[in-house]
């Protein structure tokens, strides 16, 4: 940086803040460092004392921190995301669809590692609405050295690093298990509560099936839902494991491939996520434990929306989750603004 005049400053950029203090009213920067000094700046920035200020030289081997934040933005920015415009350095993207956020973390924290690199971001697998801030970055100095950008391109590849997934427009079958619902003794309080979930993806319980305890009517139950074409069927009752629970067997006896019963997340240890595949067709089938029915936030609230956004969960994808999978329990739930199912 050099000092020059400030009536010589037009078209220079400033190198700090320049601070405005008036009594009882203001005590903030004026002028921003990275500020473009204009014609009209200089009568306000004599008015502030300032007949010399620190400027930056122009050099070609230099980058100015809005244009390198462009160029984090670029290898930052997919499909279905809108940037802001650099203010003080800093640039942000933010969705313009409802999905799953996802994020190369290996690539972003090598790019992080570098110096003078910062680019945050929400978590992984976070489940976003149109609007939502997906990340903020920046370089660190005001002007960076153009290798030093250099670097960060060939370190960040060649694929944005940020993703959002949209839902996608799944028909949704329930099949309610237990004779007690079955025969009427009680009501069905779990299905209504599924409905109000899958709403907040823009999707709904499209088909409903009862069935007592018998295997066999389970299956039946199943196969119906699958040959009306669901896209998920979710299985509730009969999830535990006493002898007379028999849903995980049903959801085998029609052919799904079980990847896991049981998550290391609480509540929802009991959960079972299963694939049904025929003629290029895969329908996930999960078993859903009854804490799904009371409890705010459970093991379906992780992974619903990451299934509904076209994700092939393995079971990998749920034994991993114990880092973060204990629920807080708390009186208000702010999921998932929250630490639960984040690693």
């Amino acid at each position: 940086m050099k000092q020059i005049r400030t009536v010589d400053a037009v078209g220079h950029i400033l190198c700090h803040d320049i601070t405005q203090i008036v009594l009882g009213v203001t005590k903030d920067a004026r002028f921003r460092k990275g500020h473009v000094i204009t014609e009209e700046d200089i009568p306000v920035l004599l008015s502030l004392g300032k007949d010399h200020i620190y400027v930056w030289e122009n050099d070609a081997s230099k980058m100015h921190e809005d244009e390198a934040a462009a160029v984090l933005r670029d290898l930052c920015q997919n499909e279905y995301m809108e940037a802001s415009k650099p203010k003080e350095g800093k640039i942000e993207l933010k969705t313009t669809i409802d999905g799953v956020f996802y994020v190369n973390e290996e690539r972003l924290n090598a790019l992080d590692d570098l110096e003078d690199i910062s680019i945050a971001t929400l978590p992984q697998h976070f489940p976003v609405k149109a609007g939502t801030k997906l990340a903020g970055m920046r370089v660190i100095p005001l002007i960076i050295d153009r290798t030093k950008m250099d670097e960060a391109k060939r370190v960040a590849g060649t694929e944005p690093l940020l993703r959002v997934a949209p839902y996608k427009k799944w028909k949704v079958g329930v099949v309610t298990t237990g004779t007690e619902v079955f025969l009427g003794r009680i009501k069905d309080t779990f299905t209504p509560v599924l409905d109000a979930k899958l709403h907040k993806f823009g999707l709904q319980v499209d088909e409903h099936r009862f069935s007592d305890d018998v295997k066999e009517h389970i299956e039946a139950a199943i196969q119906e839902l699958l040959d009306a074409g669901m896209d998920l069927i979710l299985c509730t009752g009969g999830m535990s494991v006493d002898p007379d629970d028999m849903t995980p067997a049903a959801i085998k006896g029609v052919g799904a491939k079980i990847e896991t019963y049981g998550a290391p997340v609480l509540p929802g240890a009991m959960f079972l996520l299963s694939y049904w595949e025929k003629d290029g067709r895969t329908v996930p089938i999960l078993g859903l434990p009854g804490c799904v029915m009371f409890a705010p936030a459970t093991v379906f609230d992780l992974f619903l929306p990451r299934l509904i956004a076209g994700e092939h969960l393995t079971r990998r994808d749920v034994r991993s989750r114990g880092v973060g999978g204990l629920c807080m329990n708390c009186k208000v739930c702010h999921y998932p603004r929250c630490a639960f199912g984040r690693s």
